[in-house]
């Protein structure tokens, strides 16, 4: 079932927005305002979390903050990787969360949080065991990013480009599973008092194998996302309501971000939408269709899963 939705992700990342058009970050607290009214007027119960902010910067909450933007939400999502690209140490995890607690009276989830393997599997181990003792207990919501290692084919859904060298390469070995499949030496470590985020791309042969490992974790929580891009392109419905019925035994986070290319004030995923208003109707069908099943029923297109 679903249990939050998370609005966008990484937003005060150009990765994932691009504030040299909004430079004051006022549209995206627009566009997130709308979208948080639009859940909770769908479904008043349903937990909405601000999306997970990479790097983590209180002053970027306190800039929400003034322009209205947090009061809408229920908790606000924070996303660190002190062993891979972060400008601090992993023993700082306390004191990242005091950061944001100081200017914001939300809960914190830490909805991202992980270790590639790149150099060596014993540092995801290592840093997979320190963060369960630095945040199980800390934080109402961990989600270890992420289940499966991206495959050597594909392309990281980033601005980072292989100029950037292994910055770039370490999103391939985040996984506690190996592109080919195979668990790594942190898969016996992993504690299910976290979640898992774990990103789907449009019609990914990877989702059942990747319900087959979760329940081996025996994982409870999912994050995952609904792209509001995808959700432009033909077959899209059958696409997601076939990802959410294969989803529904977990207690999901839904992220929902990535502006369509012909909705946005460039044609970029980053993009500010042209009207933010689309985006908050975006969340609402999200809503309307998953969470109070509105014209589906996880049980339609249920399909049997082994193992």
């Amino acid at each position: 079932m679903v249990e939050a939705i998370k609005i966008w992700n990484e937003p005060n990342n150009l990765s994932h927005w691009d504030f040299t058009i909004d430079t004051d970050w006022r549209e995206f607290a627009n566009m997130a305002s709308l979208g948080a009214r639009a859940v909770k007027k769908a479904c008043s119960s349903l937990c909405v979390v601000m999306g997970g902010i990479s790097p983590i910067d209180p002053r970027f909450i306190s800039l929400l903050s003034s322009y209205g933007a947090m009061e809408s939400f229920d908790a606000v999502a924070v996303h660190g990787f002190p062993l891979d690209w972060n400008h601090w140490q992993i023993d700082e995890w306390p004191e990242k969360i005091k950061e944001i607690e100081s200017v914001c009276s939300l809960p914190v989830w830490v909805t991202e949080v992980g270790a590639s393997s790149f150099g060596a599997e014993d540092v995801q181990v290592f840093g997979l065991k320190k963060t369960a003792e630095l945040l199980c207990g800390r934080v109402q919501r961990i989600f270890w990013y992420s289940l499966l290692d991206l495959p050597p084919t594909w392309e990281a859904t980033t601005r980072h480009k292989e100029s950037e060298g292994s910055a770039y390469y370490r999103h391939f070995y985040m996984g506690l599973i190996r592109a080919d499949g195979t668990p790594k030496q942190s898969f016996d470590y992993f504690n299910p008092e976290m979640g898992i985020c774990q990103w789907f791309h449009f019609q990914d042969h990877r989702l059942l194998s990747a319900i087959r490992w979760l329940r081996k974790l025996g994982v409870k929580k999912l994050r995952t996302g609904i792209s509001w891009a995808d959700w432009h392109r033909p077959d899209a419905i059958a696409w997601f309501d076939h990802q959410m019925n294969m989803l529904h035994e977990f207690d999901t986070t839904l992220t929902l971000c990535f502006t369509p290319p012909s909705r946005g004030k460039v044609e970029n995923i980053t993009s500010p939408p042209l009207v933010p208003e689309e985006f908050a109707d975006f969340a609402s069908q999200v809503v309307s269709r998953y969470v109070l099943f509105d014209g589906w029923s996880p049980e339609g297109v249920s399909m049997k899963i082994d193992g």
